[in-house]
């Protein structure tokens, strides 16, 4: 199954994201559950489509606090057999967060820079001034170093990180099929183009969920990416 696309189940509770994924059936492997879907029963849809249907698993929390509060979370998500976590791509984040995976087969991501943000908005955060480009590219190097075994990024990014000596899994929000509404994203690129930069995995939430017919709008996507390496279906 080519697992490069990861649909963002960004519904509004665990049924709903069960039926999609029914709807769906093989022709998605790979499922994100993000903050939003965590209250509405996330964790227990995680273990039933991992348990029970086979579907890897991309838990998206982008956890951030002090080294031992990540370690201890992340320890605990561990025992759910899950397959991503994010958490914010500080160092000091990421290393805490390697610390409560040992032992699992859970990978590490760390986000980068949202990509619903733009330099207007890292200013406001006070973020330091520069090229959004380049920030995020040093962020995943700090990452990278810091023992994450893979990064989010925008499309528009991952050929640099791609470039990077020791880079690991490349993972890009922000795309959208061409012709699709952007929604919120801002740094958005096309499934082919998102691919063909370096991205080992693209997630798509609302062009999928949206569809009138959500399988056909997730197989359209596949298609467009392209034929699948050896490779990229192993990562």
């Amino acid at each position: 199954m080519d697992s490069r696309l990861i649909v963002a189940l960004d519904v509004p509770n665990a049924l709903d994201g069960l039926a999609l994924a029914e709807k769906l059936g093989d022709t998605v492997g790979f499922y994100k559950i993000g903050l939003g879907m965590l209250t509405g029963g996330g964790l227990a849809l995680a273990n039933e489509l991992k348990q029970e249907h086979g579907k890897r698993i991309f838990l998206d929390m982008k956890l951030f606090d002090i080294g031992a509060t990540v370690e201890a979370a992340v320890r605990g998500l561990a025992q759910f057999d899950l397959d991503f976590l994010t958490v914010h791509g500080d160092p000091h984040v990421v290393h805490a967060a390697k610390q409560g995976a040992a032992g699992t087969d859970l990978k590490i991501l760390g986000v980068t820079i949202l990509t619903s943000l733009e330099r207007a908005d890292l200013d406001a955060g006070m973020i330091q001034p520069g090229d959004i480009h380049q920030i995020t590219v040093e962020r995943a190097a700090r990452a990278f170093d810091a023992g994450a075994d893979g990064i989010i990024c925008s499309p528009r990014e991952a050929q640099a990180i791609r470039a990077l000596p020791g880079a690991g899994l490349i993972v890009t929000p922000g795309v959208r099929p061409a012709g699709a509404d952007l929604g919120d994203q801002k740094r958005v690129e096309t499934p082919a183009s998102a691919i063909a930069a370096g991205a080992d995995h693209i997630v798509v939430g609302r062009p999928v969920w949206q569809a009138a017919d959500p399988k056909a709008a997730a197989h359209a996507i596949l298609t467009e990416m392209g034929p699948v390496t050896a490779h990229r279906l192993a990562q």
